[in-house]
């Protein structure tokens, strides 16, 4: 029995070591990661029970997947397995200002784009949890996975679940349009949106607000994120919203931090500088460290601090998993000093 499920992709990472490119490197640093798998291993790092649920191939590569996803502490048995298919691929080439860090996908017709209603038993992999989530990125795959999202969120809510769905807009899977026009009737099984300043925008059309600054740049507030979350949650219905803020004014120094509406009540917290070792998976170490803070501590006010604080620390790790344990994440949220540990 577990506490928290997700549902999604999970790919194999590969990168150029030492910030080289793709065309001229000769060896590949090997990672796994997925949205709704960083999820269940970042909650399963702060001491909840999680399941991933997904479709992989019968094949080394997806025993490797399984493997990793068993190291994690993530439960895989109901994980879904083809024979014949294939396992999806991403490629990561990390930049340094003025290069941007990019992405290459490899994942057209994954094992996971082929799952059909009726192969996951919902029902028994619903039965004693608490929380479901899940994110913009599985129906963007393909209209049978899109098909199948839809009958776990109907699934989850029918057996009593808090739902959370990352709206996680990828503009290499689909338009903004069709992102809408998918999306928008699942939103009415969902409790709580997490979404980023830019998803919101491209995805429902819900736009903040700012001011030109000297430069001509458009500088908006928080404060202004805070009436989309609000917006976004009288226009859909949801219990909470969550925007997670990032300021990048370099490629490896950023700013992060997140606000929230819920219950009539909006929540914000402190705005982290950190240092990047890797920003792939942020986004979702904040969604686990929200699901934490609202399932263990029964408060959005912790909800949005964990994941504030669990994902600036994700941020200093490799790969897309998140390596930070519950201490760390609570010593920084005391104001953990950044002298070396002894």
């Amino acid at each position: 029995m577990v506490d928290v499920v997700t549902f999604g992709e999970a790919m194999i990472r590969l990168a150029p070591p030492h910030f080289q490119r793709l065309e001229q490197t000769s060896t590949l640093d090997v990672q796994i990661g997925g949205g709704e798998l960083n999820v269940a291993v970042g909650v399963a790092r702060l001491g909840l029970k999680s399941a991933w649920v997904s479709r992989l191939p019968k094949n080394p590569l997806g025993r490797l997947m399984l493997n990793r996803v068993r190291q994690a502490g993530v439960d895989s048995s109901h994980i879904v397995w083809a024979d014949g298919d294939r396992m999806g691929l991403y490629f990561v080439e990390f930049g340094a200002a003025p290069r941007a860090s990019s992405v290459l996908y490899d994942r057209a017709y994954s094992a996971i784009s082929a799952i059909q209603p009726g192969e996951v038993d919902w029902g028994k992999v619903f039965e004693g949890a608490k929380w479901f989530h899940t994110s913009g990125i599985t129906p963007a795959l393909s209209a049978s996975a899109g098909e199948v999202t839809r009958e776990a969120l109907v699934a989850a809510k029918q057996a009593g679940l808090t739902v959370s769905y990352d709206l996680n807009y990828r503009g290499k899977l689909w338009s903004p349009d069709k992102a809408q026009v998918v999306q928008e009737p699942l939103m009415q099984h969902v409790d709580v949106l997490i979404t980023t300043e830019e998803d919101t925008s491209v995805v429902f059309k819900i736009k903040a607000t700012g001011k030109s600054n000297e430069k001509g740049f458009t500088e908006v507030s928080a404060e202004s994120y805070k009436q989309v979350a609000k917006k976004l949650a009288d226009r859909f219905g949801f219990k909470a919203v969550a925007i997670t803020l990032r300021e990048n004014p370099l490629v490896w120094r950023n700013t992060w931090t997140a606000v929230a509406y819920a219950e009539g009540k909006f929540y914000d917290d402190v705005k982290y500088e950190i240092e990047i070792v890797d920003r792939v998976g942020g986004g979702d170490s904040f969604s686990a460290g929200f699901i934490y803070g609202r399932l263990a501590k029964n408060s959005y006010e912790a909800a949005v601090r964990y994941g504030n604080a669990f994902s600036a620390l994700k941020h200093t790790n490799p790969g897309d998993f998140n390596w930070a344990t519950l201490a760390e994440v609570e010593g920084l949220l005391k104001g953990a000093s950044l002298r070396v540990a002894r």
